[in-house]
């Protein structure tokens, strides 16, 4: 079929050869996760229509390749994990991290804790809600995001979750730096340090991700 026909039926892409290097003995996760968002995403509310014809290479393997980046045996929130990305695509790929999936909408909370039984994910605590109304304190080794909002809006939201010397490993677009600009008041407010954009995955998938990281103190 081609990519046209794809588009026009819904249709997820086929697996990239990239998602055997990405997932590694994952992979079988990976793909069960990807065939029930493609089926399901649109009906409830998670996912576009034009989503399931690019799902691997936009969403799934750009959440994954950020993988690596996330501290051996840390502890992790994803805010505003909505259908799964990045965090349950993460929570996959590093079963030596646990991950806290933050999210306020109930269908949402309900998909995430669905997939999570599904999948046997038991490195997963799904918590309806929202960043700012975290109780636990800063106790986060890190904090991610994708798509949520601009950076200067999101620090708010998500550096309050750190602990001393815990870093956001936000997933961003390509305007990643003018955010980082045009966040510089959040920035020294909340005392982050070493802000920076890194590109990871080039060579490997086909859309390589941005990587906004910041160390608070």
């Amino acid at each position: 079929m081609s990519d046209v026909s794809r588009e026009t039926s819904g249709e997820v892409e086929p697996e990239p050869a990239s998602a055997a290097v990405v997932f590694g003995d994952r992979l079988d996760l990976a793909r069960r996760f990807t065939a029930a968002l493609g089926a399901h995403g649109e009906e409830r509310g998670l996912i576009g229509p034009l989503e399931p014809p690019r799902l691997w290479n936009r969403h799934i393997l750009n959440s994954a390749i950020a993988a690596p980046l996330f501290p051996t045996g840390g502890r992790v929130a994803d805010v505003g994990s909505g259908a799964g990305l990045p965090g349950l695509v993460l929570a996959i790929a590093r079963p030596d991290v646990e991950w806290v999936l933050i999210e306020p909408m109930e269908r949402r909370v309900a998909w995430l804790n669905e997939q999570q039984r599904e999948l046997g994910l038991d490195n997963v605590e799904v918590i309806r809600g929202r960043g700012e109304e975290w109780k636990q304190g800063p106790v986060l080794d890190a904090v991610t995001a994708r798509a949520v909002s601009a950076l200067r809006t999101l620090i708010p939201v998500t550096a309050p979750l750190l602990r001393s010397g815990g870093e956001l490993m936000l997933l961003k677009g390509a305007n990643a730096e003018n955010e980082i600009a045009a966040a510089e008041k959040a920035i020294r407010k909340y005392k982050l340090s070493d802000v920076r954009v890194e590109i990871v995955g080039e060579g490997v998938i086909a859309e390589p991700t941005r990587v906004l990281r910041a160390t608070r103190r």
